[in-house]
């Protein structure tokens, strides 16, 4: 069965802020609320980030998918999850009045018998809070964060 997720948050950053910051792994435990050190391992096609590039994120490992900046994003899981064939799209949309909407979409099979309900909630509550991170903090990026780096 798969399960799916469906998440949005606004911000009153551009597009291009907010793509980077999902785009740039060192960037993540900046605004994820994820714990530990997130790096790239791999690079990808064009500045490194692109679709190939693979992740590190404390145990779990990611490869980009899709990279269309600065206004879509995906990845899939490679390890790390007790999930099976996880995959996220990213969008980001200029509003109209300014700022951005953000979609996280994510889809997941359960590796475990009886887990995926179970799951889809922990991955609800993760995702949501670094959606709303992502947003909030994109909004005051300090000059130090790594998404400001040169790519």
């Amino acid at each position: 069965m798969q399960y799916t997720i469906d998440l949005t948050a606004t911000s009153s950053a551009p597009p291009e802020v907010l793509f980077a910051h999902v785009a740039v792994a060192e960037a993540w435990p900046v605004w994820s609320g994820l714990p530990g050190r997130a790096r790239r391992i791999r690079p990808g096609v064009g500045t490194g980030d692109g679709v190939g590039a693979v992740r590190q994120m404390g145990p779990a490992r990611e490869e980009a998918v899709l990279y269309e900046p600065p206004t879509r994003y995906a990845y899939r899981m490679l390890a790390g999850l007790p999930v099976d064939d996880y995959r996220a799209d990213v969008t980001f949309r200029a509003r109209p009045e300014g700022g951005t909407a953000v979609r996280w979409q994510a889809c997941f099979t359960r590796r475990i018998p009886g887990t995926g309900a179970l799951m889809k909630a922990v991955l609800t509550r993760l995702l949501s809070r670094a959606a709303e991170g992502l947003a909030r903090h994109a909004e005051h990026c300090p000059p130090s964060c790594p998404a400001r780096r040169p790519r």
